[in-house]
């Protein structure tokens, strides 16, 4: 299976940037959308062969997940037990043998004003795919907001507290793994640098390459053996995203 994540930053505004072009030569089997900033029915997004399933903030033009999918899941899920659905943040999407999860996580804003809503975020999250594991597999993606590791952003020293670099919102990220999940590109690329997945618009950063990995598919630990490539599309514009896919034997 072939999956794509991408905070398209603004999905009207990247459409009209090629996000259609890059949608059907991807040809994903499930293609996750993040940061819609958008109402379904807002726009014709004409995809022959997959279902949609939105996610949008009551607040206009403000975060938004949706996925597009091939196949038609069991049952799909909106939030975590009622939380976070009012700013779209969260969709789950449950097939045979996988739960599927897009999360659009909440950025903790400047001066870390809005830690607290983030690490409630976090710790629910953690739970709640603890919680699906013990039923099935899971794969989660989507922009988390978190730089992990020093490796994973150009100026680590200057950006220690910062938000998506708090020791915080790092600690977080290493309980979830510690929870019986994997970062799917570490654990094909433990030591490769300088793979990003976003860029400031600001003095050239994406030309330059002084970018932050945030963007991610984490899986639960039993599809490690399953995880065939993860790849970040750095060549793809449209965002100050980029996508990043995964290739996965299920």
């Amino acid at each position: 299976m072939k999956l794509i994540s991408w905070n398209v930053n603004g999905l009207r505004a990247c459409m009209g940037k090629g996000f259609m072009d890059f949608f059907k030569a991807a040809d994903a089997d499930l293609f996750a959308v993040q940061e819609t900033k958008m109402q379904e029915g807002q726009a014709e997004i004409l995809t022959t062969g997959y279902y949609q399933y939105w996610s949008s903030a009551q607040k206009k033009g403000y975060s938004g997940t949706l996925i597009f999918s091939k196949a038609e899941p069991l049952s799909v899920f909106y939030g975590i037990d009622g939380k976070y659905s009012d700013e779209g943040r969260l969709i789950t999407l449950e097939f045979d043998s996988f739960y599927f999860v897009n999360s659009y996580t909440p950025n903790a804003q400047d001066g870390l004003r809005r830690i607290d809503y983030r690490l409630e975020f976090e710790e629910d999250l953690r739970l709640y795919l603890s919680g699906l594991a013990e039923k099935k597999s899971v794969i989660l993606c989507g922009d988390l907001n978190v730089a992990h590791n020093e490796i994973d952003l150009a100026n680590p020293k200057t950006n220690v507290g910062n938000p998506g670099f708090s020791p915080q919102e790092r600690g977080a990220f290493s309980r979830l793994l510690e929870s019986g999940f994997t970062d799917s590109f570490r654990y094909l690329y433990p030591d490769t640098k300088n793979a990003y997945s976003w860029w400031s618009y600001r003095m050239r950063a994406r030309e330059r390459n002084v970018g932050w990995r945030i963007d991610y598919f984490v899986t639960s630990r039993d599809l490690e053996p399953h995880i065939a490539e993860h790849r970040i599309l750095s060549d793809i514009y449209g965002s100050d995203h980029c996508p990043v896919e995964l290739t996965i034997r299920l």
